[in-house]
Parts: C-alpha cells; sequence; structure tokens
C-alpha cells in the first residue's frame, strides 16, 4: 500500500492506495463517485474523464498514485459550476443523451473544450470530442449543445477559467 494525498472535489483526502490501482477504479469504488464511467479501459473510449490539475484526464489510463498532492475534479464536485449549468441545460434541450453512458465523459471533456475554446465552431468541437466514443446519438446533437452552451457562455460573459 502507498499512501495517497490529493484534493478530490475540493476536499483534503489522505488514504492508501495498491500501487496498481486505476484513478477510475479508485474514485468509482474507493470513494462512492460513479459518474466516472468505465467503458473500455485502454483510453480509447472517454467515459472515464475527469479533471487533473484542470486538465481532461483518462482516469483508467493514469494510477491513483500519480495523483499524489494533485487534484480530481470529477463531475460530481462541479454541481455548482456556471460552465456545467450550461453544459447540463443544452445537453438536455438538444437532445445529446440517450442512454446516458458516455454523458459525464462528455460533459467532463465539453467544459474543458469551453475552458480553451471561448466559441467553439461544430467543426472545432467534432475535432476536440475525436477521442470519444458515443454509440447512441451520433454525435450531432452532443456537438450542436456544446456549440450552443459556448454561444450562451460567451453572451453572458460568464465562462469559467480553468
Amino acid at each position: 500500500m502507498i499512501f495517497l494525498e490529493l484534493e478530490l472535489n475540493g476536499a483534503q483526502i489522505t488514504c492508501d492506495v495498491e500501487p496498481r490501482e486505476t484513478l477510475a477504479d479508485f474514485l468509482r469504488e474507493r470513494c462512492r463517485l460513479t459518474a466516472t464511467h468505465l467503458g473500455c479501459e485502454h483510453g480509447a473510449c472517454g467515459a472515464c474523464t475527469v479533471a487533473v490539475d484542470g486538465e481532461a484526464t483518462r482516469s483508467c489510463l493514469r494510477l491513483a498514485v500519480m495523483c499524489q498532492g494533485q487534484s480530481v475534479q470529477t463531475l460530481e464536485g462541479l454541481e455548482n459550476d456556471r460552465t456545467m449549468e450550461v453544459l447540463r441545460r443544452q445537453f438536455h434541450e438538444n437532445h445529446a443523451l440517450q442512454c446516458g453512458f458516455c454523458t459525464p465523459g462528455m460533459l467532463m471533456m465539453a467544459r474543458d473544450i469551453l475552458l480553451r475554446i471561448a466559441r467553439p465552431d461544430a467543426e472545432v468541437v467534432r475535432n476536440q470530442l475525436s477521442g470519444h466514443i458515443c454509440r447512441c446519438t451520433g454525435y450531432a446533437a452532443i456537438v450542436k449543445a456544446i456549440v450552443a452552451a459556448g454561444l450562451e457562455l460567451d453572451r453572458a460573459g460568464s465562462r469559467n477559467r480553468a
């Protein structure tokens, strides 16, 4: 076991972890933060995307011990986040989800996109989402929702900064 200290959704936590325990397993099994989904466990689908020190990260590819002293943010930690509030609403209004399995990872990546790019167009969003897999929607509604959220946040001047 290795002693781990990190910030998780704004709270300092300390615990012992196995050296081989992935961040995704740590979040889901030990912290009960189940919005982090495991799809492929090879980093190809994006369902496990979280933010580590503000950067979108595939939690299935990162060991929990690699987050020593870092800040980890999951979808559950963005309850009062303005960017996420707009994204959730736009996903709903634009019918950008169906089964919901990919949705947490898509939302985390969408937030990352909007923090880096103020008003992304559809082409930029498609490019940025190229590492995320959705088997239900065909992506058109997801792209539309992210573009709409970017426009709304930019017009309101209320975009969060990374």
